[in-house]
């Protein structure tokens, strides 16, 4: 606990917006009381972001919940939690509110964003509805408000009319979560909570949401808190952190401070743990121990069990947050040793980076048979709903996976990386036999899976054989196990199937001994518990451990550690290449984060491919991937990955470094661009060899070209500002040369060359006309790349890459582009 001075210490420059005082949230349970934020002090200072970090069950969501009088029932909560309006209007006792206060309160002062922007939309009304119900609920006049919300949508860098028309399953992830900040923005609200906005999105997509809070705190003069258990997501970003363990505050203090210099022993074992890009392998390490338990928060400073420098006076005294520096807070006796003894990474000099190597001309495996081999693997749905089958549409073909090829040798490690919807599950379920191929080939051991599995032609191997070595790690571990039954009963099934000769005796022993193995101790306690009484982390142990008794011969593990917190997921990994080594199993790793497959890839000596909209369009050495990336996705994931070095993250967020992508959200997997996938983000599209133009300009074109294409290049508002209505036709006409040049600046931010800008305005002549068709064509016709006309492939080497800028014909002459980074 802390005084109020002291909570705002080095925060006198700005004003406060809200003071916490003493809070505490308490559930009456029947085994005593649950405490699950405890007696926090805590202040939000006008116009910053402060983010509050921590572990999954710290109290880091209920004290967001706190901030809005919105913690669930039977919750009760203490203390003072007070709000001061910006007109200098008098100060709000948020705990005191009536139900009609309150319900104004929590959108036009105070606003939440959550998690799953699909649970806080309603399925059956659309986005448009969604932002009109809120503004009737508050009494608010919709055409001003729905104004409003066109502004913001379009600040978020989203079609606002398309959006509005659509219902939430008509979004992908990154547009419904930027819908549901925009609807959280609508009131104008001064205080912005945002619990885990990002936790469900893409890495590309993290980035962008980072990008565009950190753009929107400007615009709207927001307060901002975010609570986040991902610590490089916030680098950067926040202007001070708030560090929560066991429902209360540990540290507080500027963001670049704490990040850099941390002084609690907690602090520093979290960023230590946390897998990113930069920082040696060998450097990460997992905090060993558990967050304690609601009802079990241990005497004295509550980290002391975990604590590698805890000592007597820890385990009886609860240290205080005093002030190490003016505005640097820390609750801990020994500030000093913990800086001497847990050392940790955020930056790290290029003598100390994991050295890169150039791939080998000849393939470690090349002279060793594949135990999983697929050859020109294809994977396409046929997709039909309700409302399609009642209105007799046809199905849609989802083109999942494309002409894959990829082997897997004994002992591998194979991460696959990419967005979702890349196909990266749908893959990996073909690779272990639970999907079938629409075209191609999948072999065990030689052996057709689905020749094996319907007896249709030479069968060396049994189907039954090829399910118990091909197995799945799901990233919810219950998939995996059944509620009903014991942890010892969910373990033993395996056995049961495939060692029936084996007695209870015998199998009750080999699977305490396996959970001793994966340092779930004591094994006969736990061996009698049901799923739910483990921790998340000890439920995934136990499903890997499900997996293991089988000794298959490789294991899919999809996202298996996502989920998990940071924390946690080095130590998840590290048991996977445990178990490898013990048992001679391999892995294919599906997961959209680059920096958990480098740590499991790097450690096994394995492969990372990157996948996309069904293809693998870049493999080889986790070190050669990374380091030096072949094509122009694998370099926008790797730039896009989260760093914990606060000043590489401001580069990006300050615009610095863009990210080399040119469209954040990926293309529907029913209608896949043509040729290279990647070209309608690429910002190294390929213009055509007789083309005289510089690399900037060419995109800029291609961008207008798909617009007109797909048909979403707004004409109607520049027709609007013109003054000019739809019926007007003849003023239409009229006014054609007017129409080009103002659809030229809105589209087109640079100076076009003279003999460019006349083939794009004779494009929008004939969008003048409403010709789409023919504006469409007299681009295609100058501008078509080789990217879109032809499919790269992958070639033989080491580490290949499917682009055409690494199988451009050889001609006398190169294409001429100027001012070209490639």
């Amino acid at each position: 606990m802390m005084d109020q001075e002291t909570a705002s210490k080095g925060t006198q420059s700005r004003e406060t917006i809200i003071e916490v005082e003493n809070l505490s949230v308490e559930y009456d349970t029947p085994k005593g009381v649950n405490r699950v934020v405890d007696d926090v002090d805590l202040t939000l200072e006008r116009d910053e972001i402060i983010s509050v970090v921590g572990e999954s069950g710290s109290g880091k969501s209920m004290l967001a919940s706190a901030l809005l009088d919105a913690v669930p029932e039977p919750g009760k909560t203490k203390g003072n939690i007070t709000y001061y309006p910006p007109d200098g209007g008098e100060p709000i006792n948020v705990l005191e509110q009536s139900q009609n206060d309150l319900k104004r309160f929590r959108w036009e002062e105070i606003s939440m964003v959550f998690q799953g922007a699909m649970s806080s939309f309603n399925p059956t009304m659309s986005i448009r509805g969604h932002f009109e119900e809120t503004i009737q609920a508050h009494d608010m006049e919709i055409s001003q408000q729905m104004e409003r919300a066109h502004q913001i949508l379009e600040d978020l860098h989203l079609d606002a009319e398309r959006v509005l028309d659509s219902y939430p399953h008509e979004l992908s992830g990154g547009m419904s979560q930027r819908a549901l900040i925009a609807l959280s923005l609508l009131l104008d609200p001064e205080v912005l909570v945002m619990d885990e906005p990002t936790a469900a999105l893409d890495l590309l997509m993290q980035r962008s949401i980072i990008q565009l809070l950190a753009e929107l705190q400007e615009t709207y003069d927001l307060t901002i808190l975010f609570i986040t258990h991902d610590l490089p997501l916030i680098a950067g970003l926040a202007d001070r952190l708030a560090v929560m363990y066991a429902f209360e505050l540990l540290e507080l203090g500027p963001a670049d401070e704490l990040i850099t210099d941390a002084a609690h022993p907690y602090t520093r074992a979290l960023l230590r743990s946390v897998p990113n890009l930069n920082t040696p392998i060998d450097e990460m390490t997992p905090i060993s121990g558990m967050s304690p338990d609601p009802m079990k928060v241990p005497e004295g400073c509550s980290y002391h069990p975990r604590c590698p420098l805890a000592e007597d006076k820890c385990r009886t005294d609860d240290p205080e947050l005093f002030s190490e520096t003016e505005d640097h807070l820390v609750g801990c006796f020994y500030t000093n040793d913990s800086r001497e003894q847990i050392s940790y990474t955020v930056s790290v000099d290029e003598n100390r980076r994991d050295k890169v190597a150039e791939p080998a001309s000849v393939d470690r495996y090349d002279d060793a048979d594949p135990i999983v081999s697929l050859e020109n693997v294809e994977v396409h749905f046929e997709e039909k709903g309700l409302i399609d089958t009642l209105l007799r549409r046809d199905a849609e073909t989802v083109f999942a996976v494309n002409g894959v090829d990829l082997d897997i040798y004994e002992n591998d490690v194979v991460a696959l990386v990419g967005e979702s919807g890349c196909g990266k599950t749908t893959l990996g379920k073909t690779t272990i036999g639970l999907q079938r191929p629409s075209n191609g080939s999948v072999n065990y051991n030689d052996q057709d899976i689905w020749v094996a599995k319907d007896g249709t032609g030479k069968i060396d191997i049994a189907h039954e054989e090829i399910r118990r070595a091909l197995q799945i790690v799901h990233q919810d571990p219950g998939e995996s196990l059944n509620p009903n039954n014991t942890i010892l009963s969910n373990l033993a099934r395996p056995l049961k199937k495939y060692r029936p000769d084996m007695g209870p005796a015998k199998r009750e022993t080999i699977i305490h001994r396996l959970l001793e193995s994966m340092g779930i101790q004591p094994a006969e306690d736990y061996a009698s518990r049901f799923p739910h009484q483990l921790s998340g982390g000890e439920q995934q142990r136990v499903a890997l451990g499900r997996v293991i008794l089988m000794q298959p011969d490789l294991v899919l593990a999809d996202e298996a550690v996502s989920a998990l917190d940071v924390s946690l997921r080095v130590e998840m990994m590290d048991l996977i290449l445990e178990l490898q080594e013990q048992f001679n199993t391999s892995y294919l790793f599906i997961s959209h984060n680059f920096a958990n497959a480098r740590y499991l890839t790097k450690k096994a000596d394995g492969r990372i491919g990157i996948m996309y909209l069904g293809n693998i369009v870049e493999i080889g050495p986790v070190d050669s991937v990374l380091k030096n990336p072949k094509h122009p996705y694998t370099k926008a994931l790797t730039q896009g990955t989260s760093t914990l070095d606060p000043e590489e993250a401001k580069k990006t967020l300050e615009g610095d470094e863009e990210l080399p992508i040119r469209t954040i959200d990926i293309p529907d997997a029913k209608n896949p661009p043509s040729g290279c996938n990647f070209y309608t983000r690429c910002p190294e599209v390929i213009p055509p060899e007789d083309l005289d133009i510089d690399q900037d300009t060419y995109t800029k074109i291609m961008d207008v070209r798909l617009a007109i294409e797909d048909r979403t290049l707004e004409t109607e508002p520049v027709w609007e500002g013109l003054g000019i209505d739809s019926d007007e036709s003849n003023r239409r006409n009229a006014a054609t040369a007017e129409f080009v040049e103002e659809l030229r600046n809105r589209t087109i931010d640079i100076d076009l060359p003279n003999h460019h800008q006349e083939r794009i305005d004779t494009a929008f002549e004939h969008l003048a006309n409403e010709d789409w068709e023919m504006a469409a064509e007299s681009l295609r016709e100058q501008y078509e790349s080789v990217c879109e006309r032809d499919e790269p492939t992958l070639d033989n080497e080491a580490h290949p890459a499917a682009c055409h800028l690494y199988d451009v014909p050889e001609v006398s002459e190169q294409p001429t582009i100027k001012e070209t980074s490639r």
